[in-house]
C-alpha cells in the first residue's frame, strides 16, 4: 500500500504541475493577443535574447560545422564517398544541429536569466507592487519575453546555419584539400527550401518554450534566495528536456 500511495502522490503532483503550467501558458498567450503592448520592453528583450546571444551561438555553430566535416570525412573516406560531406554538413546543421544546439545554448543563457530575474522580483515583492500600481504582471514581464524569444531564436538559428556551413567549408577546403567550387556546388545542389524552413519552425517553438519555462519558474518561485536558485535550475533543465522532446515530435511531423 505504501508503494501504491507513493505512485499516487507522484501522479497527483505531476498532474497538478501540468495544470498550473497549462493555465499559465493560456493566460500568457491570451495577453499576447490583447493590447496594451510594451514595445520598449519587447525591443529590450529582443536585444538581450538575439544580439547578446550571437557570440555563444556563433561559436557553437562554427565548431559544430568544423567537427562535423572532420567526422564525416573520417567515416565516408572508408567508402570513397567524400563528395557527400558537403551535403551531410548542410542538412545536419539546417535540420537538426543548428536549431537544437542554439536552443540549448540560449536555454542555458536566457532561460536562467529570465528565471533569476523574475524570481528575484517575486521574492522581493516587486511583482505584487506592479499589481498595486494597476500594471498587469503578465503584460509587463511575461509577454515581452515570450514575443522576443519566439521571434529572435529563428534569426539566431539562421545565422547559426550560415556560420556552421561556413565552418564545414573552412575545414573541407583548407584542411582536407577539397575543391572550393565543388564543395559549394554540392552544398547548394541537395539543399531544399523545406530543410531550412523546418529548422526555423523548430527554432520558433524552442524560443517559445525557453521563454515560457524561464518566466513560469521565475514567476512562481518561492522561498527567498534558495527558491530563486531552484527556479533557475528548473527552468534550464525543463527547457532543455522540452527542446529534445519537441525536436523529435517536429521532426516526425516534417519528415515522416
Amino acid at each position: 500500500m505504501n508503494f501504491l500511495s507513493a505512485i499516487g502522490r507522484a501522479t497527483l503532483t505531476f498532474l497538478e504541475a501540468t495544470g498550473r503550467l497549462a493555465l499559465f501558458t493560456l493566460t500568457a498567450l491570451s495577453h499576447c493577443l490583447r493590447p496594451p503592448f510594451y514595445f520598449r520592453h519587447i525591443g529590450r528583450q529582443m536585444l538581450e535574447i538575439g544580439y547578446y546571444s550571437l557570440p555563444v551561438v556563433g561559436l557553437t555553430a562554427v565548431f559544430t560545422g568544423m567537427v562535423l566535416a572532420l567526422q564525416s570525412y573520417s567515416g565516408f573516406s572508408r567508402f570513397s564517398a567524400e563528395s557527400a560531406i558537403a551535403t551531410v554538413v548542410v542538412l545536419s546543421i539546417t535540420r537538426e544541429l543548428g536549431p537544437v544546439l542554439a536552443g540549448l545554448m540560449v536555454a542555458g543563457r536566457i532561460g536562467a536569466a529570465m528565471a533569476a530575474e523574475l524570481g528575484t522580483m517575486r521574492v522581493t515583492e516587486q511583482v505584487d507592487a506592479l499589481s498595486t500600481l494597476s500594471t498587469n504582471p503578465y503584460k509587463y514581464l511575461v509577454v515581452p519575453r515570450l514575443i522576443a524569444g519566439t521571434t529572435m531564436l529563428p534569426l539566431l538559428v539562421l545565422v547559426a546555419d550560415i556560420i556552421g556551413v561556413f565552418g564545414g567549408y573552412l575545414v573541407a577546403v583548407y584542411r582536407l584539400d577539397f575543391n572550393a567550387a565543388s564543395y559549394i556546388n554540392n552544398t547548394w545542389q541537395y539543399l531544399e527550401f523545406m530543410d531550412v524552413v523546418s529548422g526555423l519552425v523548430k527554432a520558433a517553438c524552442f524560443g517559445f518554450v525557453i521563454s515560457l519555462m524561464g518566466c513560469y519558474h521565475g514567476y512562481n518561485s518561492r522561498g527567498g534566495a534558495q527558491g530563486v536558485g531552484a527556479a533557475t535550475t528548473n527552468a534550464v533543465v525543463s527547457a532543455s528536456i522540452l527542446i529534445l522532446v519537441l525536436n523529435y515530435l517536429l521532426t516526425g511531423i516534417f519528415f515522416s
